[in-house]
């Protein structure tokens, strides 16, 4: 297992095989423990939930494909955020300081419609689970930061909740200052979403493994 946890980054960053495959490489060696370990190491839970979601093998990659092409219409559709595939799924990340003012949890107009977006295509992949994060920068007080976080990742939340995203697909959570990018503020105040797949599309991939 020491072995596995030491090789998974190198799975991520030097491999140039597909991101499908990658993901297949990655949970073939017990992904939980494996993505966790990777999330506490880059400091970046939604990279933690995404890899220790991972199952690997064949099914893994089956996920992945289906990935790849969700992943393809999110960078098309969205503006001003960052869309990457990782493992088995997607990690999105919004700067917030195009999505909110400062110090505020308000959605803009142009945040809306990047999350309307967002949810035309987290409704045609239904088989999936969303974890919102919310993140601030370091200046003012801990807790502040904290509760701000929070409320901005409720924010999100909320707003595809009634773009037709189905609640129970989705976890908001925030993180206040403890997951600093960088030494910027401006690249701290962020929101990151988490895409990846649900108990349904594991069990569709694992029948289509199967029928090979």
């Amino acid at each position: 297992m020491i072995i596995a946890i030491l090789c998974a980054p190198f799975v991520l960053d030097g491999c140039k095989a597909s991101n499908s495959v990658k993901g297949g490489a990655i949970g073939a060696g017990s992904g939980a423990v494996i993505g966790g370990s990777i999330g506490q190491s880059y400091g970046n839970t939604a990279l933690g939930a995404i890899l220790g979601a991972a199952v690997g093998g064949t099914t893994g990659a089956i996920i992945g494909e289906s990935m790849d092409k969700q992943a393809a219409e999110l960078k098309d559709d969205l503006k001003g955020a960052t869309v990457e595939r990782v493992g088995e799924g997607i990690k999105i990340t919004f700067d917030s300081g195009l999505m909110f003012g400062y110090d505020s949890y308000a959605l803009n107009s142009t945040t809306k419609v990047n999350l309307q977006e967002l949810s035309k295509i987290l409704n045609k992949y239904s088989d999936t689970d969303i974890l919102i994060e919310g993140h601030t920068d370091a200046t003012g007080k801990e807790d502040y930061n904290m509760g701000l976080s929070r409320k901005r990742a409720t924010a999100v939340f909320y707003y595809l909740e009634t773009s037709g995203v189905k609640r129970g697909r989705m976890t908001s959570v925030g993180y206040g200052e403890s997951q600093l990018l960088t030494n910027s503020d401006s690249d701290n105040r962020r929101v990151e979403v988490a895409i990846y797949a649900n108990k349904k599309m594991r069990k569709l991939a694992e029948k289509n493994e199967i029928g090979q």
